[in-house]
């Protein structure tokens, strides 16, 4: 009989021992790391960029703090969302799992497509442009940095994310956690100066503050997209689902803690640059931050870009570490290369989805225009399948109404969250029509590839054998093989 324990015991170690040997991602993300994944993520450049946006758009300072503390609002709502997603289905990958298990396997293939296509490029590319400018400009203040500067600087930036993420799992949760105490530091920074000036009587330039000449309604949603871009990164935990400790209750509450945080900064961030510019001062800003930190704590104004640099950094390996989960999932389920879904031996880290990003990226920043334009460009196809997503959630309440749901949001949270979505995607349309429709023919552009590629499946044998072959190699040089274990 002891004998037989002792076996068993032997057995359960062996297994143990396997499993922890086994190629596979970790659950290695707790409460901290994950709201530091989401904090760190949405704090990126757009709070530095976003307000002029915004403003732009909205026509009057009352208006543009209205829109930001909608923005955060709508953002808690979609993040909710998410958190009852994310934990009925416990697959990573995000917006893709979703499409998959609510509205079937095109739709979520045509969000791999665009993600990895244009949608990570633009917000990357924007994302580092913002990294090189504020490392770059104030070395050549007051005169105008060399724009090869500016795009080398941010290619590295770009680099050192990706071999953080290729290097270690462990290494890029430590990264994220540093940059979003940074991050932290910076809006407190920017929020103490402007609550001070505002209790010693500045509050001239929020007088008449919904006031406007400029004010045209049709406008009113790319003023919503810019912030909703400040907002962007509250999904990002979804795609690292099988990652995260005890999803149930992380997933949730990383959520809140995080949403509710930078809602309430980003609006007092606002306040604050107000209190130190005019409406017209922050339009004619390149880079507002720095314009109020030169007004309002001129002795340490110098650190500002440093911080904000940071930030950028913060964001870009969060998306980074999240966005190649979802190429993952899609490898895993056949919609995207089997490469993609292959694990480093040792490293234990997604490393094909990780680097293979990388070129398109480059190539974005290389060739990158008008930042406002990207942002337009990214955001409509995003938003369309963010509502999509939380259509596809309700399709599948009323389907299953049985199905598990530890976390569930509000009817109400959802069913408004959805409308606004569609409602803002369909206005933008009509807002601004070139790069939302370059947007839309993008997305399409993967209707035929998946019917050639996934549904039928009929490239030539030749071109599929060649596609094998260089698989393989690819497979043998990075070191990487299929995961073994599963995690879902």
């Amino acid at each position: 009989m002891e004998g037989a324990k002792a076996e068993f015991a032997a057995g359960g170690e062996k297994d143990m021992t396997d499993e922890k040997e086994a190629v596979h991602l970790r659950r290695t993300i707790g409460l901290l790391p994950a709201v530091s994944f989401i904090f760190g993520t949405v704090v990126g450049s757009g709070i530095f960029i976003a307000p002029k946006g915004v403003l732009m758009n909205s026509g009057s300072v009352g208006l543009s703090l209205l829109v930001w503390t909608l923005c955060g609002v709508l953002s808690t709502f979609g993040a909710l969302c998410y958190a009852e997603l994310g934990t009925t289905f416990t697959k990573s990958g995000g917006h893709y799992t979703y499409l998959l298990e609510t509205l079937g396997p095109l739709p979520a293939f045509l969000r791999l497509w665009a993600e990895f296509i244009f949608i990570r490029p633009a917000v990357a590319s924007y994302v580092s442009l913002a990294f090189g400018r504020y490392v770059v400009e104030p070395i050549f203040a007051p005169c105008t940095a060399p724009t090869v500067l500016v795009m080398l600087v941010s290619i590295l930036g770009i680099t050192f994310v990706v071999a953080v993420n290729c290097w270690s799992v462990t290494l890029a949760t430590r990264t994220q956690v540093t940059l979003t105490v940074i991050k932290t530091f910076a809006l407190i920074l920017i929020v103490i100066p402007g609550v001070m000036a505002l209790a010693q009587g500045k509050t001239e330039h929020f007088h008449n503050a919904f006031e406007s000449d400029s004010l045209v309604l049709t406008k009113l949603p790319l003023a919503f997209y810019s912030g909703l871009y400040a907002y962007g990164g509250w999904f990002y935990l979804n795609y690292v689902t099988e990652e995260v400790i005890n999803p149930n209750r992380n997933i949730p509450l990383a959520i809140t803690i995080s949403m509710v945080t930078v809602t309430v900064l980003y609006v007092l961030v606002n306040i604050a640059y107000y209190t130190m510019m005019s409406a017209d001062e922050l339009l004619m800003s390149e880079a507002v931050a720095v314009t109020f930190a030169n007004r309002a704590i001129k002795s340490v104004s110098s650190l500002i870009p440093i911080l904000v640099a940071a930030s950028c950094l913060g964001a870009l390996n969060g998306g980074f570490f999240g966005v190649s989960r979802m190429l993952f999932v899609g490898g895993r389920e056949g919609h995207w290369p089997a490469l993609f879904s292959m694990i480093h031996i040792r490293r234990q880290t997604p490393l094909p989805a990780v680097l293979f990003m990388y070129p398109m990226v480059v190539f974005m920043v290389i060739r990158s225009g008008d930042i406002y334009q990207l942002i337009n460009l990214a955001s409509f196809s995003r938003w369309l399948f963010i509502a999509m997503a939380t259509l596809g959630m309700l399709i599948h309440r009323y389907r299953f109404p049985q199905h598990p749901r530890p976390f569930k949001v509000p009817l109400a949270i959802a069913v408004i969250f959805t409308l606004v979505c569609f409602f803002i995607v369909g206005l933008s349309l009509y807002s601004d029509p070139w790069n939302t429709g370059g947007s839309c023919a993008l997305t399409l552009s993967g209707v035929p590839v998946y019917y050639l590629t996934v549904k039928r499946q009929s490239l030539p044998p030749r071109l599929r054998r060649a596609f094998d072959y260089i698989s393989r190699q690819l497979q043998i040089l990075m070191e990487v093989a299929q995961q073994e274990v599963q995690t879902y």
